[in-house]
């Protein structure tokens, strides 16, 4: 029996290789195939089932494709339905794989479909258990994500209180490997941890401690800030289907000139600039966005943007497919350019770029008495668990953009976050709007702290 995770930073997501005797399952797989049928090919197996714990709605799975290359079963939970050929399997039904075995437990709370699957190994022994988004480190899956239901969350939360009471029967020792780790939408506090136990969870994890079904209801849809705004248009992707991966690279990876480029931004086109944050503040085209490849890209322009919203990119040498790729992760797929020779050719064919103002925390420190605005765009919880910055205005970068208007543009803003990803997304966003006198602040709360800069409990 072999086990590999495969963790993805940029969207805090685990999908997972399960292979005996020369048979494989994938469970939860991103949209690109090759890296499963890559290493399927290395260990000489056969893909035989692909596992879905439900129908996620934070990235579009490569389910489809897969099934396509390798004649693999799609496997969903009960009540699963979809507009092509699945699986839907019953509770308690066992896949056998190998010389081991996977036991279907159907756990709706997340989702109506979710489902976690049970591994029992060559002994006969429970060995571990997948939960994909029903049970994390620390945390449980948000309740308002069920796709053209009636259900209320306070429903899904009472499905999923049933659902947490089946985990807690099961062995101490069970390894639990969750579809989720720190970072994720999908849950209101996951911890950082990528794997745990059934044992340690309910010693540690607040949704599995001894309460009434009223009181995990309150528990669990208290504080639940709104989805991204994509989450729903990728939960349907994943059940009405999607192109082939490939023919989505191909067309969205087009280099185009600086006139074609000009002609999509005046037709609507929005611009995103992929480099890193110290690189863009020197010099980037005016009205573009910076949402980096060293962060949450494919996350934050997903929160930002509308999927339906044409995009031109901006790229570093050599990073055009990943900046792509990333995008269709999550159903990004209007891609309408990406600038031959970026912000060189820009300025070779004579245009003019902008900047944007930064300063280290110790020089922040000096100018904090006398600042106009501070601007913290962290979230809600970061805000109670670490404080924030003397007259700060709270606003977090997913409600940025709509909350302009309540800000003075002839004031000055310092804009933070928490190590500085953030804070130049902000201030990008900001400059697009007409705020053209804005700082950002390098190194976020983490720097600022260092620097002396006192923080006040929320």
């Amino acid at each position: 029996m072999y086990i590999q995770q495969l963790y993805t930073n940029c969207l805090a997501e685990a999908a997972y290789y399960i292979e005996s005797e020369g048979e494989a399952a994938i469970i939860d797989p991103l949209r690109e195939i090759a890296p499963y049928l890559d290493l399927a090919k290395s260990r000489n197996a056969k893909i035989k089932y692909i596992i879905e714990t439900h129908f996620h709605a934070d990235f579009i799975s490569s389910h489809i494709d897969l099934a396509k290359e390798t004649g693999a079963t799609i496997v969903y939970g009960p009540t699963a339905k979809a507009s092509y050929a699945i699986h839907a399997a019953h509770d308690g039904e066992l896949l056998s794989l190998g010389k081991i075995k996977l036991k279907v437990i159907h756990t709706p709370g997340h989702t109506i479909e979710s489902s976690c699957f049970l591994l029992i190994d060559e002994d006969g022994k429970e060995n571990s258990i997948f939960t994909g988004d029903t049970l994390f480190v620390g945390d449980v899956g948000r309740p308002d994500l069920a796709v053209k239901s009636d259900l209320t969350r306070e429903d899904l939360a009472g499905m999923m209180y049933e659902s947490v009471q089946k985990l807690k029967l099961l062995n101490d020792d069970l390894i639990v490997y969750p579809g989720h780790g720190a970072g994720s939408a999908c849950g209101k506090n996951i911890g950082k941890e990528t794997t745990t136990t059934i044992g340690m969870q309910k010693k540690l994890n607040y949704a599995l401690q001894p309460m009434s079904k009223a009181e995990f209801v309150t528990i669990l849809t208290d504080g639940l800030t709104e989805p991204p705004k994509y989450f729903f248009v990728d939960a349907g992707i994943n059940k009405a289907g999607y192109e082939h991966i490939d023919v989505v690279l191909k067309k969205n990876t087009t280099e185009i000139s600086v006139e074609q480029f000009q002609k999509e931004m005046t037709a609507g086109a929005t611009i995103i600039d992929t480099r890193d944050a110290d690189t863009f503040e020197k010099d980037f085209i005016p009205t573009s966005i910076n949402i980096g490849l060293g962060g949450q890209y494919a996350i934050w322009v997903g929160s930002l943007i509308d999927y339906k919203t044409p995009l031109v990119l901006i790229c570093d040498k050599g990073k055009e497919t990943e900046s792509v790729l990333r995008l269709a992760r999550i159903g990004f797929e209007n891609v309408k350019g990406i600038l031959k020779d970026g912000i060189v050719a820009w300025k070779n064919a004579g245009l003019k770029t902008d900047t944007v103002h930064s300063v280290t925390a110790d020089e922040f420190a000096k100018e904090q008495g006398t600042a106009e605005s501070i601007i913290d765009v962290r979230n809600e919880g970061e805000w109670s668990n670490t404080g924030i910055i003397k007259n700060a205005s709270r606003i977090t970068l997913a409600k940025l953009e709509e909350s302009l208007n309540t800000l003075d543009k002839s004031q000055h803003h310092f804009v933070h976050c928490a190590g500085g990803y953030r804070s130049m997304i902000a201030a990008s966003i900001m400059k697009r709007n007409g705020f053209n006198s804005v700082t950002n602040i390098r190194g976020g709360v983490a720097k600022i702290k260092e620097a002396g800069v006192e923080l006040y409990p929320v």
